[in-house]
């Protein structure tokens, strides 16, 4: 019996030794790897994580000159004072409004784009159809919403002359005087910006879906649309689900360039996003304490959405980020 408490105390206590020795041999194994991820650690520690210590300012009436621990602290204050302030209500709308339709859109068409390039057999057309389609994400906000006040105009845009050739309307929209026009003309906006780009994923995940599937179906008599719907579709249906959960933490991150570039007077009411009012509070009016108040919200909000879509798509039996 004394013999047998022995080894079971033996293999006990070597298990945890051994756990340690693997691991140590497989940190020892990957040193390469762990030491080219170390920069982007420190990097995201240093730029991400370090500046959190700024949301104190939310529980403080800050002054700028003093110190962030020598401010007076008021407690949540300003978050009443902010859920309070109508406009803070209809900036979210605005913002939550902005971001679903740019979410949409922008899985919607960056898909179907993937799926019909994927399709194109020539492979020099392929080519040149994917590198126009990336070339606008790099261009500024600011050039792109020049081109879209370009085309938007009611002199010489293309769209009203479009609409008044095939006698849709008699005389010029002015698109961006108009609030119910606002919302589309940001989403199509971003849309015609980051599809090329958005659909690079999708299109790698298709190329790795196995040819005999395809072959097969062919020989079964399936169409194109078919093969698509039943091969194509399921076959990137991982990579839609992880996608999709990283963007959902960003709906509330509408954007900010292209709603105050082509945001007016007229359109105020639609046009601000949690972005510019905390521009405005932050810095015109020097309302620190105001402004990141706002600015946790908006990281709150995204953090709530992104763990509760994991949780769905757990639950669902899909790809989860965590």
């Amino acid at each position: 019996m004394e013999e047998g408490k022995k080894i079971a105390m033996d293999s006990t206590t070597s298990a945890p030794k051994s756990k340690k020795k693997l691991l140590r041999r497989r940190i020892w194994q990957q040193k390469e790897l762990i030491l080219l991820v170390l920069p982007f650690i420190i990097y995201i520690i240093v730029f991400n994580y370090a500046p959190l210590s700024g949301w104190l300012m939310a529980f403080q009436d800050y002054r700028p000159g003093r110190g962030l621990l020598d401010q007076e602290f008021v407690g949540l204050a300003n978050f009443k004072m902010l859920f309070s302030d109508a406009s803070f209500i209809r900036v979210v709308r605005n913002t939550l409004a902005m971001g679903l339709i740019n979410l949409i859109l922008g899985f919607v068409f960056s898909i179907g784009f993937a799926v019909l390039l994927n399709e194109v057999k020539n492979k020099h057309a392929k080519k040149f159809m994917q590198t126009v389609s990336y070339l606008p994400h790099f261009l500024s906000w600011i050039i792109v919403t020049g081109i879209v006040l370009d085309v938007l105009s009611t002199e010489t845009g293309i769209i009203n002359q479009l609409l008044m050739t095939l006698h849709f309307t008699d005389k010029p929209i002015n698109f961006l005087s108009d609030p119910k026009y606002f919302w589309w003309i940001v989403g199509f906006s971003n849309v015609w910006k980051s599809t090329g780009w958005g659909s690079i994923i999708y299109l790698s995940a298709m190329a790795s879906i196995n040819d005999e599937l395809y072959e097969s179906a062919e020989m079964d008599g399936a169409n194109r649309l078919r093969k698509i719907w039943h091969i194509t579709l399921p076959g990137i249906k991982p990579t839609i689900f992880i996608l999709l959960l990283i963007n959902i933490g960003n709906v509330l991150n509408a954007g900010f360039e292209v709603q105050y570039l082509l945001g007016n007077g007229l359109v105020q009411e639609v046009s601000q996003t949690i972005d510019i009012f905390v521009l405005k509070y932050g810095i015109s009016l020097n309302n620190y304490s105001f402004a990141t108040a706002a600015g946790i919200f908006n990281g709150v909000v995204s953090i709530v959405l992104i763990t509760l879509g994991n949780k769905l798509a757990r639950l669902a039996g899909e790809e989860s980020l965590f």
